[in-house]
């Protein structure tokens, strides 16, 4: 079932007993915190534009045994598992509606962990510890598809001691683990980060990265999925940016697009056994980002939402510089033309990714790894770059910027003589520098960039990684042809 906005924040109403803190303030009710409205707000649109048809994307899916899209059997696309080109093609424009809504500015859009529980789906990979757990994640990811629910993930173990292990640290718990096992299920206690819209989320899920489990540590091998308001659950979140009344004229995405992050803290958490997909099993823990087609599946929507944060930011660069004609010196042009060459690349990877889609075992189809791979490498590179760009060409114009309420006060006249550009007035040059400021330099901007360079994990190992996964037999191949006699052989 597709749900609409409203049904969104009526299901946050309905986990009234949240434990949230922001601020230095236990939160009462998230759906009508102040701290929480606007990101409540941007959510909520996302699922008003599922729901609507005036862009004549296709954003629900049924499956084969129904044949109404409209019915109750319907669900987002996000949760689709592919089968053929078209699927694929499906997904990634319904994504983009997703991402271009929001200029690419909401990194935990529904659509992301949608898409692991999916994956974990499609692969099967959790029925190698037994057909109870692999059921378990197929119960999961029917109760999350059926309902359209907002999942979020936290799968970072806390920056304590990084030289030792989690056994190892000071607190033994300051990590995620098990306490102990009953008939009930497993206690868990410990940290994980960063929770990205955690306490606005429906429910979360827990897994380990590749390689984060030290052998003989089991305890801390864990996967499950439980709801944001179970017992024992808090959520310190980061200082915000916006307490709900932010100029949405001087500040226009940080006042829309603010995502609270959070740790996790999990107090004796109860984990039914019914929510747990794995445990205590080290060697299947390592490799559940390798084997459960998770970058595959999560790399088309992260590139998919990268390409629509990057093609807002060009457009920035290029409007501020147009803004006062610095467009037409070479240097500024060589600038915006290297930018501009960013989303040539990101979006041939895209489509690339697509075309030479693989199919798995279970007769599924996944987008190419490596193109994807190559983006998350590379698109946070590509991203700080435009940023720069931005602020070069905006250079001292985004530092003199008065308010709104400047500009109707009696120094109104004087900024109106004195803030024009080429060809365009006061207001409009100051409200489009405020939004390319908005966009680089204040606090919401600087969380934007420091969100994609870690958006995909240590980038020294997603770069390794690329090297580490891929057959480069036809590469040496090359290397070996040219040093010997017969070079022109093909």
């Amino acid at each position: 079932m597709l749900r609409n906005g409203q049904d969104y924040v009526v299901g946050l109403k309905a986990q009234a007993k949240k434990d949230v803190w922001i601020a230095g303030q236990k939160v009462a009710d998230v759906a009508t915190d102040p701290f929480f409205r606007r990101p409540i707000e941007a959510i909520a649109a996302l699922y008003d534009l599922q729901c609507a048809t005036h862009h004549g994307v296709k954003m629900a899916a049924t499956d084969a045994a129904s044949t109404d899209a409209a019915s109750n059997d319907s669900y987002g696309m996000s949760f689709l598992i592919p089968r053929s080109a078209d699927d694929l093609a499906d997904r990634r424009k319904a994504m983009g509606l997703w991402a271009d809504a929001s200029f690419g500015m909401v990194g935990r859009s529904p659509d992301y962990c949608n898409t692991v529980v999916m994956a974990f789906e499609e692969t099967k990979f959790f029925h190698q510890l037994g057909a109870d757990f692999g059921n378990n994640l197929t119960n999961y990811y029917q109760h999350i598809k059926k309902n359209d629910l907002f999942l979020t993930h936290a799968i970072v173990n806390p920056q304590t001691d990084r030289s030792k292990s989690s056994a190892d640290q000071e607190n033994p718990y300051a990590h995620l683990g098990i306490v102990e096992k009953n008939t009930d299920g497993l206690i868990v206690r410990g940290a994980k980060m960063l929770a990205t819209h955690g306490p606005t989320a429906d429910e979360i899920i827990v897994y380990p990265l590749p390689g984060s489990v030290a052998a003989g540590e089991e305890k801390y091998a864990l996967a499950f999925g439980i709801p944001t308001d179970t017992p024992g659950l808090k959520f310190i979140c980061r200082e915000p940016f916006d307490d709900g009344t932010m100029s949405r004229w001087d500040h226009p995405l940080g006042s829309r697009f603010e995502e609270p992050d959070a740790m996790v803290v999990f107090e004796d958490v109860l984990i039914p056994w019914e929510r747990v997909f794995l445990h205590e099993n080290v060697p299947l823990a390592n490799k559940l980002f390798t084997s459960a087609s998770i970058q595959n599946n999560t790399g088309h929507q992260t590139a998919v939402r990268g390409l629509a944060k990057c093609k807002f930011l060009v457009g920035v660069a290029i409007a501020v510089s147009r803004s006062v004609k610095t467009d037409v010196f070479l240097h500024v042009q060589e600038q915006l033309g290297e930018i501009l060459g960013y989303l040539q690349l990101i979006e041939g990877a895209i489509h690339l990714a697509e075309l030479k889609a693989e199919r798995t075992e279970s007769g599924a189809i996944r987008p190419y790894w490596p193109p994807l791979q190559t983006v998350r490498y590379h698109l946070p590179r590509m991203y700080e770059r435009i940023v720069k760009v931005v602020q070069v060409i905006g250079a001292g114009g985004l530092l003199i910027n008065p308010t709104h309420e400047d500009i109707v006060s009696e120094v109104g006249p004087d900024i109106a003589a004195y803030y024009r550009g080429a060809g365009v007035d006061a207001e409009s040059r100051i409200h489009l520098g405020k939004l390319a400021w908005d966009a680089t330099g204040t606090q919401f901007g600087q969380r934007m960039l420091q969100y994609e360079r870690y958006y995909a994990g240590d980038p020294v190992r997603v770069g390794a990684t690329l090297y580490l996964r891929q057959n480069v037999d036809e590469l040496l191949a090359l290397v070996k042809r040219a040093l010997s006699e017969d070079v022109m052989r093909v």
